[in-house]
């Protein structure tokens, strides 16, 4: 990717829906709100409002990059699939970066990124050796430093550094909640 490029990063992997728009080093805007519902309303008029403020419109892009997640199950899929289907219509490349990755944009190794899953767990990864992300009830000893960019700018930073690759996916750590219908399927009635 030129270092130039045009990103606009988003995500929505948690009480939040957030944005931002970098060309090479310099955030062009960005926004970010607190929000527990109302992501998949609020996503789309977000990033037009953020490319109103840069005065760009999305034709002018080169890429987007999105959260990935681990969070909030329903939250990565609206993430993931809005880059998915701007990417598509817009003929540019979607880059996800989990938001792992993204906090640890920058800082120096080895690192523990910590990030609260609920229910007294946490999403851990540690960077130093080649260790996965995983799920935990604790957090392992190691350097803690708070991330150098907001959320959405470090999915951009880490999106450019690290080129277009497969189309984004889900990122999971757990499972999630939703349990199939207790209730027996419909019975299809033959009315011929």
């Amino acid at each position: 990717m030129r270092p130039d490029a045009t990103i606009l990063a988003f995500d929505t992997s948690a009480a939040h829906c957030a944005a931002a728009l970098l060309s090479g080093e310099t955030v062009l805007a960005q926004r970010e709100e607190p929000m527990a519902k109302g992501q998949a309303e609020r996503l789309i008029p977000l990033l037009e409002e953020v490319l109103a403020d840069a005065a760009l419109t999305w034709r002018d892009l080169d890429a987007l990059a999105v959260g990935t997640g681990p969070g909030n199950f329903t939250g990565v899929r609206i993430a993931v699939s809005a880059a998915r289907g701007l990417a598509l219509g817009l003929g540019i490349p979607a880059i996800g970066v989990t938001t792992l990755d993204a906090r640890a944009f920058g800082l120096p190794r080895p690192l523990v990124v910590a990030e609260d899953a609920r229910r007294g767990e946490f999403y851990v990864r540690t960077y130093g050796p080649d260790t996965p992300a995983r799920l935990t009830d604790t957090i392992p000893d190691g350097p803690r430093l708070p991330p150098l960019h907001p959320l959405a700018e470090a999915i951009a930073r880490q999106a450019r550094m690290q080129g277009a690759g497969p189309r984004p996916a889900p990122f999971y750590l757990r499972g999630a909640d939703a349990a199939p219908p207790s209730d027996p399927p419909p019975r299809i009635l033959d009315v011929g």
